[in-house]
């Protein structure tokens, strides 16, 4: 007989075994056709210009971390949300639970708010692509210098 963590155990294995198999069997039934489209880097939905070893604008980490601000937002709310349900801890308390929670909570939405304006207001949540600068080398090689090159290597 299992025990209720044998089961969780049990359920994490068929989970981890389904999803290799799924990837085993996707990759026996799909095509492979690989051309330059598909391999080529993807970079937020816009063509790859440029070399890949280039400083990224500093917009993608500010916009990263908001957003990884908001997600942690709403991993705070759901657990807050059930407590703030609980009907028998606010009979207890004499209602008072509700009023801190929701007062704390209130709080805690309105920094996240506040940091949110501070952002807008700073811009930072204005996305502009910057213009990719590439070097063009053969413009300031003169072109007597190839021809000399050239003629070296003929002879």
């Amino acid at each position: 007989m299992l025990t209720d963590f044998g089961y969780i155990l049990l359920f994490i294995i068929t989970g981890i075994v389904f999803c290799f198999v799924i990837l085993f069997v996707g990759k026996l039934l799909r095509p492979s056709r690989p051309n330059e489209e598909k391999l080529s880097t993807y970079e937020s939905g816009e063509a790859p210009e440029g070399n890949a070893n280039v400083r990224f604008n500093i917009r993608f980490y500010v916009i990263a971390l908001i957003f990884v601000l908001f997600e942690v937002e709403l991993v705070f709310l759901f657990p807050w949300a059930t407590v703030f349900g609980n009907k028998h801890l606010i009979e207890v308390t004499n209602g008072l639970w509700g009023w801190f929670a929701l007062a704390e909570m209130l709080i805690f939405v309105g920094t996240l708010a506040l940091g949110l304006a501070y952002a807008w207001v700073k811009g930072h949540l204005e996305w502009v692509r910057p213009k990719i600068q590439t070097q063009d080398f053969t413009s300031k090689v003169p072109a007597n210098l190839y021809e000399n090159i050239n003629k070296k290597y003929e002879k």
